[in-house]
């Protein structure tokens, strides 16, 4: 699905009417956040979105990921892999070089390319395969909610710009559980994008800062050309933002469902209505894996700089031990 508009203004007469049957999300949601969760061999860094999508979960994922390799662990990711065909079936190692976004999920193809990722529900039975296969620390790519295995450090991330939206849950706002009861859980909030971190964040344990930041290569290509962009995320918005700040000029776009695999018909008209404008094709690193390669299309690949990475580094193996990786 793709948010809302309404889901990201003050509430208002929608919202307000929906807001009861948001307060029943909320109230399971909050259950669930309180469950109690099986503790695995491995440490885990568990991280969710504040909202059902584009806080930058991902992004923060890939970014604490290299971090951990810097300081000579090994990392591997866990996630359920939104879109998998057969979800149902036990887990499993993506190798992009022979599975598609349909056979394991477009996040895992991402997490994939920089360390042994593991798909599937049974996070319990991902942990132990990752352990069998050499890893010493499992990083959970949208596992805060789930509470699937009991994490070591609980990562919240929320958008600067966005924030907690209308502060309501589904169907009448973006917020996965309620407020209070996600930052209760959390360990660390990180923050991502520029502005004042709002009043409701002052409970937040830990506060980080960071931002995302186009690859320089990419941003050089596209700064100054005429570009219709295309996605299917949860906040398009951000992307042409992001292309908007390289100096693209944007001159099209088109929006699909967050997740969305796109099919032969869709990319055909999307590359006539970019030649229509005379403009280069341009889209998320993410919608990339959700089509073969070979085709005339750009990406804006972005990564997560954290404003003060020397504190991010420095609560890892703070909040890990004394259970912190273990050595071969």
């Amino acid at each position: 699905m793709r948010a809302p508009q309404f889901w990201g203004r003050p509430a208002g007469p929608l919202a307000l009417a929906l807001a009861p049957l948001g307060a029943l999300y909320g109230s399971v949601a909050r259950a669930r956040l309180a469950h109690p969760a099986p503790r695995t061999a491995l440490p885990v860094i568990a991280i969710g979105g504040l909202t059902l999508g584009g806080d930058g979960k991902t992004p923060t994922a890939l970014a604490l990921a290299r971090m951990l390799l810097e300081q000579g662990e090994r990392p591997a990711f866990l996630t359920r892999g939104y879109g998998r065909a057969g979800a149902g079936l036990a887990p499993l190692r993506p190798d992009p070089a022979r599975h598609a976004a349909r056979d394991v999920g477009d996040e895992a193809l991402l997490l994939a390319a920089l360390a042994p990722t593991y798909v599937g529900a049974d996070r319990a039975a991902a942990a132990r395969l990752a352990g069998a296969e050499g890893a010493s620390v499992l990083l959970l790519d949208d596992g805060l909610h789930s509470r699937r295995l009991l994490p070591d450090l609980a990562i919240l991330v929320v958008d600067a710009a966005y924030g907690a939206g209308n502060g309501l849950c589904p169907p009448a706002g973006p917020l996965r559980a309620p407020l209070s009861a996600q930052l209760a859980c959390a360990d660390a909030v990180i923050l991502i994008g520029e502005g004042e971190s709002p009043l409701w964040l002052r409970p937040a344990k830990t506060l980080l800062r960071g931002r995302l930041v186009a690859d320089p290569a990419a941003a050089a290509r596209l700064a100054g050309a005429r570009v219709f962009a295309f996605a299917g995320i949860g906040r398009p918005q951000k992307f042409l933002r992001s292309l908007q700040e390289i100096g693209a000029q944007v001159v099209g776009e088109r929006w699909f469902p967050d997740h969305h695999l796109y099919d032969e018909r869709e990319l055909a008209a999307l590359a006539r209505a970019a030649e229509r404008r005379s403009a280069r094709l341009v889209t998320t690193e993410k919608d990339a894996r959700r089509f073969g390669a070979g085709r005339e299309i750009e990406t804006l690949p972005v990564r997560l700089e954290f404003e003060r990475p020397e504190q991010v580094a420095a609560l890892l193996p703070r909040r890990l031990s004394p259970r912190a990786f273990p050595r071969p």
